[in-house]
């Protein structure tokens, strides 16, 4: 019996790992950075430097360089659809997760929580994205105060996601499987948060 317990347990396991490997990071845009102009690349570097995590908003913009060019805009709208790839990511590990039968009530409950507060996630960064595309009109102070307050209420999720699993009786496993896929979108919408900040 502690042998089929073990088993179980090490499957359980490695689900958890799958999920994490597969799901923790955004799929990047393909792009071959040593084409593209040093100006460019400088220009995401140096606009990182301004944000909460530099070393992860390069990571995850270079990419997008030759799109971007030298436009901050373009850049926040970069970080944006980063971060609503990470969501969505973040979105679907929940739900594999909640397909384990090891998975207990209050394990579901969280996940079933976080999955709803990745959703709003979702629909918040997609409002942000919209109030973007309208900054340059003539009530560009208006779009740019919405812009900050959608992209605020969707770090507000990722803490109400974290917070489900941190009051219930969770294993340290999935606290930790999903935490990780957590802190990512967070760390990704904190960026794209500031890139906004500093557009004026």
């Amino acid at each position: 019996m502690v042998a089929l317990a073990r088993s179980r347990s090490g499957h359980f396991l490695t689900a958890l790992v799958a999920i994490l490997v597969f799901t923790s990071y955004p799929q990047l845009a393909s792009s071959k950075t040593s084409k593209i102009p040093k100006v460019y690349t400088k220009f995401i570097k140096t606009s990182c430097n301004t944000t909460t995590y530099p070393s992860l908003c390069t990571k995850t913009l270079t990419p997008y360089a030759s799109k971007v060019k030298t436009s901050s805009i373009k850049l926040c709208n970069a970080a944006l659809n980063v971060a609503i790839k990470g969501a969505s990511n973040a979105s679907k590990a929940a739900s594999k997760l909640a397909k384990l039968k090891n998975v207990t009530r209050y394990e579901a409950a969280a996940i079933k929580d976080c999955i709803e507060d990745m959703k709003d996630a979702v629909y918040e960064l997609k409002q942000t994205l919209d109030a973007m595309e309208h900054i340059e009109e003539e009530d560009q102070e208006f779009q740019w105060a919405n812009a900050k307050t959608w992209a605020s209420a969707a770090i507000s999720d990722t803490d109400s996601c974290m917070d489900g699993f941190t009051d219930r009786k969770v294993n340290a496993n999935v606290k930790k499987t999903m935490g990780s896929n957590i802190k990512t979108v967070a760390r990704l919408t904190s960026n794209a948060l500031s890139l906004i900040n500093h557009l004026y």
